[in-house]
């Protein structure tokens, strides 16, 4: 079953996020903890990292894609 990428809740209400850079590609092996992406929300930039290791198998989101709290970001399939 694969792993899950949501986006955490990053405490600043009000703030619009949005993905700014992915550090990962498709088919590319991750280890837990690797940074996947960037998220933007105002003047705050914000790594996000890979829940588990494995194959990052779909990306959710693409670049100034918007984003909100919880939302699924990214799958990761254990190799």
């Amino acid at each position: 079953m694969a792993a899950e990428l949501h986006l955490p809740d990053l405490d600043l209400p009000g703030v619009a996020a949005h993905v700014s850079a992915w550090h990962a590609q498709l088919g590319q092996k991750v280890v837990e903890g690797d940074r996947l992406l960037e998220v933007t929300a105002g003047d705050v930039t914000v790594d996000v990292s890979a829940p588990a290791s494995g194959v990052l198998v779909e990306r959710c989101v693409t670049i100034d894609d918007p984003l909100q709290t919880g939302q699924l970001l990214a799958r990761i399939q254990p190799a």
